[in-house]
């Protein structure tokens, strides 16, 4: 049997309750892109759908916040959440290719991810929108859930929206790019002995 099929399951169950917000995660990073998604911030549940899908991963979340005040808190803590459950779900790193970078176009609008899952937390964020809100979302909210999310999992996340003219196409093409090099960094390479790193650990 290969050292794949004895690899122990790639997934990870995060709950976190706050006076603010109240939030049960899971994440499969070996899944099929099915998500269920329940949170009131319903721009932010239509791009973890598009993540999911895109990325080929399983995510179930419901979340209660204080959506009354605004979406901050709720976005993100589930920035935070994700973050622990990708973090966890890795484990030792075993075998990743470790890198991706990844071009995805929506229309007009073109947006870049470049991941290294490095333990070392660094976001680096190249994007302005023509609208400062998608409907209720506030999109200073993408950077937020983008840090949380980089900050929690360890990785060094570089996004880049190239251009675009419709902010809803801008910010969708971010989450499906950050799902697709996702799936990329976390694929095992079966050339990888041990973890990609000359340091023996990541």
């Amino acid at each position: 049997m290969s050292e794949t099929a004895n690899r122990p399951a790639r997934t990870a169950g995060i709950e976190r309750k706050t006076n603010e917000t109240n939030i049960k995660l899971s994440f499969n990073v070996d899944g099929s892109g099915v998500s269920e998604i329940e949170t009131d911030v319903h721009f932010l549940n239509h791009m973890l759908d598009l993540f999911t899908k895109h990325g080929q991963f399983d995510l179930r979340v419901e979340a209660d916040g204080d959506v009354e005040i605004d979406d901050h808190h709720t976005t993100e803590d589930i920035g935070i959440c994700l973050g622990q459950a990708l973090r966890e779900a890795l484990g030792d790193k075993r075998g990743i290719k470790r890198y991706a970078n990844v071009f995805v176009p929506m229309d007009e609008a073109l947006a870049q991810v470049a991941i290294d899952i490095s333990n070392r937390p660094h976001l680096e964020y190249r994007a302005e929108f023509p609208s400062a809100q998608v409907g209720s979302f506030t999109t200073e909210l993408v950077h937020e859930f983008l840090w949380k999310f980089a900050l929690e999992a360890r990785i060094t996340l570089h996004v880049i929206v190239h251009y675009g003219r419709n902010t809803h196409h801008m910010v969708e093409a971010v989450f499906k790019a950050l799902g697709r090099a996702l799936d990329e960094a976390t694929s095992i390479d079966p050339r990888v002995q041990g973890v990609p790193s000359t340091k023996g650990v990541l």
